[in-house]
């Protein structure tokens, strides 16, 4: 089994308490997020877990607790997301000075195999037009150079809720990226030459459209191969069908909560509101089985 800590949140930014007191009892309790009646009991003993991977924009409060994992005998990477967007589109994260501290600490600790940079999603607006994703991105790049050997991909999905929370976003004017394949194209031709440049392989993330003819292949976030390669462990490579029909990710267990991360992007998939997320983290306790709350719901 592979643990996904967590498409849905950011567990090593908010909960890393709360996972290593899993770690710790050997199980966690995970209600299903169309079915909150529904409890799943999650065995996080090391025989039971091939693997976790990690999704966050700031590994700092779970970085202490990384030796507990190794001597317990854990394997896992990271998928780090800095991408240093305006405040007014990612208003709680970190400083991208701060995260690329943090990103570089993280990588001397547990080795830049294993710490893989997301860019992603790619978001054209007013705020960030196309020159300013080169800008940014050269500049992340250079400055991740030895620290990481991966980079992640994607142009920004504008679904209903994103949609909604970008409308609240003032004076923003934003396209829907990902509708004009001749744009997508030339700007991943570009990215994808920074990429290299600075010592990185380049993937897509849960994209359509074919940029291979870029050097850009099409990835797995939760990668069998990538398993292998790292810890000569052999995983079923069958698709997770949970996931988007572009996503090239293997079957795993995701142990978040929808609307629980506190990072304010307004762009994100998984928090569509950003007030009901600060009040389900007030339900958060450290020591529940559950990530959020502790009995079943009515």
């Amino acid at each position: 089994m592979i643990i996904s800590a967590s498409r849905r949140t950011d567990i090593p930014a908010f909960y890393a308490d709360w996972f290593i007191q899993r770690v710790r009892a050997g199980f966690l309790l995970n209600r299903n997020p169309f079915n909150p009646r529904q409890i799943s009991r999650i065995s996080l003993m090391p025989a039971d877990v091939d693997a976790i991977v990690f999704w966050t924009r700031n590994p700092a409060r779970l970085m202490p607790y990384l030796s507990e994992l190794d001597e317990r005998g854990y394997r896992y990477y990271f998928q780090y997301t800095l991408t240093g967007y305006p405040r007014e589109l990612e208003a709680k994260t970190l400083h991208p000075l701060k995260s690329l501290e943090v990103f570089q600490r993280l990588s001397d600790q547990i080795g830049r195999e294993k710490v893989i940079w997301r860019y992603d999603p790619i978001l054209l607006s007013n705020l960030l037009p196309y020159d300013e994703h080169l800008r940014l991105f050269g500049k992340l790049a250079a400055s991740l150079n030895g620290c990481c050997e991966r980079v992640v991909i994607s142009f920004a999905d504008i679904y209903a809720k994103t949609a909604r929370n970008l409308k609240q976003t003032p004076s923003l004017i934003y396209s829907d990226i990902a509708k004009d394949v001749s744009l997508c194209q030339s700007l991943a031709r570009e990215l994808a030459e920074i990429a290299r440049a600075n010592n990185m392989a380049i993937s897509s993330c849960a994209e359509s459209m074919d940029l291979t003819a870029f050097g850009i292949t099409h990835g797995k976030c939760i990668d069998d191969v990538l398993l292998k390669q790292l810890f000569a462990i052999d995983v079923s490579s069958a698709k997770d069908r949970g996931q988007r029909e572009a996503c090239g990710c293997i079957k795993s267990v995701d142990i978040g909560a929808y609307n629980t991360c506190l990072h304010g992007c307004k762009y994100c998939y998984a928090t569509s509101n950003h007030v009901l997320a600060t009040e389900n983290y007030k339900q958060h306790s450290p020591l529940s089985p559950f990530l959020l709350g502790e009995e079943e719901r009515d």
